[in-house]
């Protein structure tokens, strides 16, 4: 039965890896989020194929910025953007720990620097330096406490999850059974969930992009669209952030910040409890 179920699922994974890789091509948004909905495909499955189609691939063309522009599809381009980089790391960090037989505490810690510093350094920084006017160092600062707060919630919502699955499904704690694979795609799915409000914080107060519409000149020359409301290539996170609310202030942003530390320390309580903690 449970072996029917893998095959199922990671036969529909590849398949939706397969759709979103191929039909991203055609959707005028950032290169980051395409990467993000392709990796996000492979981690969840037809799910990531659902988010992706149900919150970035244009419904009839020249129509993408509008589609996107209500806040919960920003919010869900946002939570993307951040499963997509943290997850990279997480699930490394979560395969090394299982392999090495690394005590439940290490183990955690590894998958949360190796999360936090790919989703940090290379999906956010990196890839979207252009909004701190190309200079990766500006972008660091300007991204790190973002990613800071939901990489908190995201890892709230997995660490239950994760370890309640493992000790519930016997020989899955080891990256050489698919079941591991699948309790991690699990545990993302849930991690998206918790983490979704955070982002819908943080995207209404211009600290997080959402999604966004670029597209080439030549094709948004044909578009039916008005050029300038499709076209934000180089934009900060104040303005793709399609918003009017005012940046927080610092003691918002500090009281978020201990709310997401509380929140990722109740997760890690929870998993105690359950007496999944070695």
């Amino acid at each position: 039965m449970v072996d029917g179920i893998l095959f199922l699922w990671f036969i529909l994974a590849a398949l939706s890896v397969v759709f979103v890789s191929v039909d991203v091509r055609h959707t005028p948004e950032s290169p980051v989020l395409k990467w993000a909905f392709v990796l996000i495909s492979a981690y969840a499955g037809p799910f990531g194929a659902f988010f992706y189609v149900l919150g970035c691939r244009e419904p009839l063309p020249g129509l993408h910025a509008r589609f996107v522009a209500t806040r919960w599809r920003q919010v869900l381009g946002s939570t993307m953007h951040c499963v997509a980089g943290d997850g990279a790391g997480i699930l490394a960090g979560a395969a090394i720990g299982s392999s090495l037989h690394l005590q439940a505490s290490v183990h955690v810690a590894l998958e949360y620097v190796l999360g936090f510093g790919f989703g940090w350094t290379i999906f956010q920084a990196l890839f979207m330096r252009d909004m701190a006017g190309g200079s990766f160092t500006r972008s660091l600062r300007s991204t790190f406490i973002p990613e800071f707060l939901s990489m908190n919630v995201l890892m709230a919502g997995m660490l239950p999850t994760m370890m309640f699955l493992m000790v519930a499904i016997p020989g899955s704690d080891t990256p050489g059974h698919l079941t591991f694979w699948f309790i991690m795609s699990i545990a993302l799915l849930v991690g998206a969930v918790v983490a979704y409000p955070m982002n819908w914080w943080l995207v209404a107060h211009h600290l997080k992009h959402g999604m966004m519409t670029i597209r080439r000149p030549e094709a948004a020359e044909e578009s039916v669209a008005p050029k300038k409301a499709e076209e934000m290539p180089k934009m900060d996170h104040r303005e793709t952030a399609l918003t009017h609310a005012s940046p927080p202030s610092t003691t918002a942003v500090v009281k978020m910040a201990f709310f997401s530390v509380l929140l990722f320390v109740l997760g890690i309580i929870i998993a105690v409890i359950s007496g999944t903690w070695h």
